[in-house]
């Protein structure tokens, strides 16, 4: 469609490298971004082989193996998680899954509220309503839904089985909800860590995915090692799964490696906005 025609070059300029975009930009934008202090030091930007002061920093990684590695401890790579040492201890097997979360605890980076439909849960974990901590969830018991105009509000009907009838459904923060389905995860085996950032894909000689390799920590706003510097550390996998959201940088870098969107439509995206309420105790 005309639409489709006229996004397409925007998006190809979007995904080229920034040396690229640069290159082509107009003269009076590129005299003045040369100008611009940096805004990122990170080191799949600029390269430490050509900063001195890298020079004789040990930069070997240690490196981990595991069967199964999931990135990103949201809903989606918990539940992933979860599903697999079931399926291992149905059949007998010990196989070892990681996950792999950025955030210093699972849910710390998970803020929104939501009404949750139970039926993926129910089928994940059937007793979930009688498990320990599974104080998470309320029940809905009632859906109001109205037209607001200036000075009045104007009731609408909830129709049953439509899109707005909550029966049956629960009011959660998914935050709370996420940090206990981590603890399932880890009960049933899986090792999960917290506060590692993935940030870079691993490939193997044939270019299959091979793992990834966790953030650096100890770098300077400079982008200069400190005295604490150490290196992130590499994990291998035979199988990598990723569930860092819908826009993942690890996920795009993938998706532009192998063409994985080459025949989609382009996706889009709106932006939200969140606002958190903290309720006095005693009035909740």
């Amino acid at each position: 469609c005309t639409a489709t025609k006229m996004v397409a070059p925007l998006l190809r300029a979007a995904r080229a490298p920034s040396r690229q975009r640069l290159a082509s930009a107009p003269s009076g934008v590129r005299r003045l971004l040369s100008t611009q202090p940096r805004i990122t030091t990170h080191y799949t930007k600029l390269d430490r082989s050509t900063d001195e002061r890298w020079a004789g920093v040990d930069m070997e990684r240690a490196v981990d193996e595991t069967d199964v590695l999931i990135v990103g401890g949201g809903p989606a790579g918990l539940a992933a998680a979860i599903r697999l040492k079931q399926l291992c201890n149905a059949a007998g097997v010990d196989y070892r899954v990681t996950l792999l979360e950025k955030a210093s605890q699972l849910g710390a980076h998970t803020l929104s509220g939501a009404v949750l439909e139970p039926r993926a849960l129910d089928e994940l974990l059937p007793d979930w309503r009688s498990m320990d901590g599974a104080t998470w969830a309320t029940p809905v018991k009632e859906d109001k839904m109205g037209l607001l105009t200036e000075t009045l509000r104007i009731p609408l009907p909830v129709l049953p089985k439509s899109p707005v009838d909550n029966h049956g459904n629960y009011i959660v923060r998914l935050g709370n909800m996420v940090a206990w389905l981590g603890e399932q995860a880890e009960e049933l085996g899986v090792e999960v860590f917290a506060g590692y950032g993935a940030v870079e894909l691993l490939y193997d000689e044939a270019g299959n995915v091979r793992g990834v390799a966790t953030n650096d920590v100890g770098v300077a706003k400079d982008g200069s090692p400190k005295p604490t510097f150490e290196r992130g550390m590499e994990l291998h996998a035979k199988v990598t799964m990723f569930g860092e959201g819908c826009r993942g940088s690890l996920t795009k870098g993938l998706m532009a490696k192998l063409n994985l969107d080459a025949e989609c439509e382009p996706q889009t995206y709106g932006i939200g906005l969140k606002e958190l309420w903290r309720g006095d105790p005693a009035v909740h």
